[in-house]
């Protein structure tokens, strides 16, 4: 007794005939079919190089394309070859030329002998198949398929759109409920002989011509009508990814690959040199004769799949750049940003840095180049202080920044002269810790020695960019941490709002602050912010100030750093 192996091979020949050896020299027949669109001249060196030994033969060939008939045709004339010229063959394995035995042949001959009457094949109804990926279930019976998918994509969609709306349905035969899988089966020859020597056939093949993907499901269907005994299962292992496609195995899968105790193993790299070395030798030591088991490394390729969907958090590069709204976190780890902060305190950066323990930049998206602490020109990752590169991808050297600093807390300065920050993606990122100060743009034009007609342009060039910055900052889409303050609210008490800052960062909670940094003086301010009212502008968003200072205010010394006891 025996067990015959079908090749479906259309590339990589060298590779199936050193496999197809490896099935004869240990007594399995082996009937290949070879895909027509092989070259001639190569597919007679090929038989050429396979003629010395007697159990490998070739069957008619057939033009397989990928979802057509073809692939089945070549699975039937390859078992019929193998029915008629092999009668000791009991099971039949179908296989194709990527595929690769991973235990000694003997483990399957003893296997499938200890199983006579069992068809190994995975067949579930349409309703119980939960792997189709952007494809059609139920629809691959009743609608017809004449185009290719892959060649004819524009005929393939149109032909479909055409029978749904006419509400085209094809009428399934007789005796028949359509099941799906995997197309690596292994069939007793009773089934399979009552398979291809149905009455019916010509029916069914008639029928099947024009399913979709008709590989998947005609051997899946018609087993249903003729075995005793199915075990809906596929000994070969065969993986495959979130988008439907094989997986593909090289040589640092060797390991894994033995883990599976699995009989056959597809797809593998034809130059997986140590794979095929490995399992492609004479039997050592005892038979282990243990069931096939494909669980054991399916926890290992769900982490690959999760891992290449979802990536890891705030990861963004060239191998998986996700869409928009698909990220696994938006970025890697918290950051702080602070708006109007610079403006309203001298030397506001080193005291945050003093107070916190963290790396506080300048304006990271300043026009004329990124300030990253201490003037560095270059950052972890060789981020550039090239405002050209930044401005490229705001969002994505933003991403850049808190991944390339991971273990290590990023706090910035912004505001509405940066007009590239990603103020909208800063919004939305739940790692993000956003304080503002409104209307402390203002501050550096009191100062200014511009024309006041220029100040007037620009303080509502400035008020219009901030206004919609705080839009987004205060959008129902916000998920970040945000606190608002205008420049009159905050400087009536500013500890108050400092120590909540510094508390939310959390680098030391018990640490109360014992200097706030030096505000600059704002005398004359509230004058100022008049002109530009007297001017038509109308400056809102930093609060209510008085025009002029009370007597008792302007006889106060300059302003001292706070103690708290």
């Amino acid at each position: 007794m025996s067990v015959g192996i079908l090749m479906l091979v259309h590339t990589a020949l060298d590779r199936a005939e050193q496999v197809a050896r490896h099935w004869a020299n240990a007594g399995c027949p082996v009937v290949i079919h070879v895909d027509k669109k092989v070259p001639r001249k190569t597919y007679d060196r090929f038989v050429e190089a396979c003629s010395d030994h007697a159990l490998i033969v070739f069957c008619k060939r057939h033009n397989c394309e990928w979802g057509m008939w073809g692939i089945v045709a070549a699975s039937q004339s390859a078992a019929e070859l193998m029915l008629e010229r092999f009668h000791e063959v009991h099971h039949v394995y179908l296989s194709s030329g990527s595929c690769l035995p991973l235990r000694p042949v003997q483990e399957l001959k003893d296997y499938l002998a200890a199983r006579r009457r069992t068809d190994f094949i995975e067949s579930a109804t349409t309703s119980d198949v939960p792997w189709t990926v952007g494809g059609l279930d139920r629809e691959r019976f009743t609608l017809r398929f004449p185009f290719s998918w892959k060649k004819h994509r524009y005929l393939f969609d149109k032909w479909v759109d055409i029978q749904r709306f006419i509400r085209f349905k094809r009428r399934i035969p007789k005796g028949i409920v359509p099941h799906m899988g995997s197309q690596w089966w292994c069939l007793t020859r009773q089934t399979l002989s009552a398979i291809l020597e149905d009455p019916d056939r010509e029916v069914f093949d008639a029928f099947f011509k024009r399913v979709w993907i008709p590989d998947e499901s005609y051997f899946q269907t018609l087993v249903r009508v003729y075995s005793s005994n199915v075990e809906s299962r596929s000994l070969t292992l065969s993986k495959f990814d979130f988008q439907g496609k094989p997986h593909i195995f090289y040589d640092d899968h060797l390991q894994l690959l033995r883990r599976s105790d699995c009989f056959v193993a597809r797809k593998i790299w034809p130059h997986a040199d140590k794979i095929y070395s490995g399992f492609l030798r004479d039997p050592d030591g005892a038979i282990k004769m243990s069931e096939p088991n494909p669980a054991k490394i399916d926890r290992i390729f769900s982490k690959a799949v999760e891992r290449r969907t979802k990536g890891r958090p705030g990861l963004y590069m060239q191998s998986r750049f996700p869409n928009e709204g698909w990220e696994n976190g938006m970025t890697f780890g918290r950051y702080s940003v602070f708006h109007g902060f610079t403006e309203l305190f001298e030397d506001f950066e080193p005291w945050l840095a003093r107070a916190t323990g963290t790396r506080v930049h300048g304006h990271l998206y300043a026009p004329e180049r990124v300030e990253f602490e201490g003037a560095q020109r270059f950052l972890n990752g060789a981020l550039s202080d090239s405002a050209k590169l930044r401005d490229y991808n705001p969002i994505a050297f933003l991403t850049n920044l808190v991944w390339n600093t991971r273990g290590e807390r990023q706090c910035f300065q912004a505001g509405p002269r940066d007009e590239h920050v990603p103020v909208w993606f800063i919004a939305k990122d739940p790692n993000a810790q956003v304080s503002v100060i409104s209307g402390s743009w203002a501050l550096p034009l009191f100062k200014s020695n511009m024309n006041f007609a220029d100040i007037r342009k620009e303080a509502a060039r400035l008020q219009k960019i901030e206004s919609d910055q705080l839009l987004a900052l205060r959008s129902p889409y916000a998920k970040a941490r945000v606190r608002i303050w205008s420049l009159a609210e905050f400087i009536e008490s500013p500890m108050e709002p400092l120590q909540t800052i510094i508390d939310e960062i959390g680098t030391d909670p018990a640490r109360r602050l014992a200097e706030a940094p030096r505000m600059t003086d704002l005398n004359g301010f509230g004058q100022f912010l008049q002109n530009l009212k007297n001017q038509g502008m109308h400056p809102y968003l930093m609060g209510d100030f008085p025009v002029t200072q009370s007597e008792n205010t302007q006889k106060k010394p300059p302003r001292k750093p706070y103690l708290v006891q």
